[in-house]
């Protein structure tokens, strides 16, 4: 479960949320909603289709404020 967030650093900063032993799993779940892959599902396809989202800048501001409103 969320292998990926190491990369999103900068994208939870932006969207001020601290992720927490409390909090991951919700973050985790939202992002797999967001990029459509079914959360029991981690690498390769919900980290391909988060990248791909993160070079889309509508797409990056949905990510981070889906994130924003769990914080």
């Amino acid at each position: 479960m969320s292998c990926y967030f190491r990369y999103l650093k900068d994208c939870f900063a932006e969207a001020e949320v601290r992720i927490t032993p409390a909090n991951k799993r919700q973050v985790d779940q939202a992002i797999h909603t967001l990029v459509g892959v079914p959360h029991k599902h981690c690498m390769p396809e919900c980290w391909t289709k988060v990248k791909t989202a993160l070079q889309n800048p509508l797409r990056r501001k949905a990510l981070i404020a889906a994130v924003k409103r769990l914080g």
